[in-house]
């Protein structure tokens, strides 16, 4: 059985899924699969995973009716044979040596259940952005998920088999295989997963040093519907505070600033001037500790906002927009 797992969820991605699994290929831990699952792609998706996996035989292609991102990640967890679980986005790019760097730490940290790399911020052309996510590795509580989401997105992490394990459900409707992520969320399903893990289990969370993963921001999407964005992110809260009541009473004001901050955020690199005023508005009345705790990032978005919704020409729109340059931290 080889060590490890990478689960690379595929739905139309044909300009970047050649360039992702040349990355897979090229880690320098050799003793891996890759499980690549066709969500009911209907572009050149499914010809490029068979060419694949014709050219290298720790390659498996599996096909489903498209049951979105977490859909295909649940059935990419339930065809893994490795002891550790690894996700990649079919458009991001894993550093060659990331997945030893994961299979070290979690062969020396056996209470770990969840490790996570940092991660360097690309353009639709890999171009690099300038921005780098260096999140906080040690010492991780469910607050800090929480409320900062170290881990950042779900392409940085690789989880081990019975973490994974232990979050596992099966709701009634399913008679296929369990759910690790839960398939009801399009949005937020990654933080929705850390978090019960964080909030239901005594599995540690912890980082590895080093941008290990070259995340892809599309452009197009960067203001992509905000109030999806927040109402996925809502719902989520919903459906964890009936497992920790006190703890969502105590972090959920702030983590809805810091939420709010970071679609404020979004908003201005989209160059929505009124929705990300709006938005940083309601952060601000959701919790003033975002101004505390980070005051440089929060005032800089407030700044960006203002700007930009009183701006009257495009160059003071541009110019509000360089301020806040496109990045996934909160």
């Amino acid at each position: 059985m080889p060590k490890a797992t990478i689960v690379v969820p595929a739905f139309n991605v044909t300009r970047t899924l050649p360039e992702t699994l040349r990355s897979l290929r090229a880690q320098t831990e050799r003793d891996l699969e890759i499980v690549i699952v066709d969500d009911g792609s209907h572009d050149e998706t499914p010809a490029i995973a068979a060419q694949a996996m014709a050219r290298d035989a720790r390659i498996r292609v599996l096909r489903q009716a498209n049951r979105g991102l977490a859909g295909a990640r649940n059935t990419g967890i339930a065809a893994a044979r490795g002891a550790y679980i690894g996700f990649c986005d079919a458009d991001d790019i894993w550093e060659p040596q990331k997945l030893a760097a994961h299979i070290r730490h979690l062969d020396a940290n056996p209470r770990v259940g969840l490790s996570f790399s940092g991660s360097l911020l690309v353009d639709d052309d890999n171009r690099a952005l300038g921005l780098v996510q260096a999140p906080r590795l040690m010492g991780i509580t469910a607050a800090h998920v929480f409320k900062r989401n170290p881990i950042g997105n779900g392409s940085a992490a690789v989880m081990r088999r019975e973490a994974a394990d232990a979050i596992a459900y099966r709701p009634s409707h399913e008679t296929e295989r369990d759910w690790v992520f839960d398939e009801t969320f399009a949005q937020s399903e990654d933080i929705e997963c850390w978090l019960r893990l964080a909030l239901t289990t005594d599995w540690h969370i912890e980082g590895v040093p080093g941008a290990l993963l070259r995340y892809r921001v599309n452009g197009a999407g960067l203001s992509a519907a905000t109030d999806r964005q927040l109402a996925s992110w809502e719902d989520m809260v919903r459906k964890l505070t009936p497992i920790a009541p006190d703890f969502f009473a105590d972090h959920a004001p702030t983590a809805r600033a810091y939420q709010l901050r970071y679609l404020a955020r979004r908003a201005v690199a989209s160059g929505d001037g009124p929705r990300a005023w709006a938005l940083i508005v309601e952060a601000l009345k959701s919790s003033r500790r975002p101004i505390t705790e980070e005051p440089a990032k929060t005032l800089t978005t407030l700044a960006a906002a203002c700007v930009m919704r009183s701006a009257a020409g495009s160059n003071l729109m541009r110019r509000a927009a360089r301020m806040l340059r496109p990045s996934h931290g909160a």
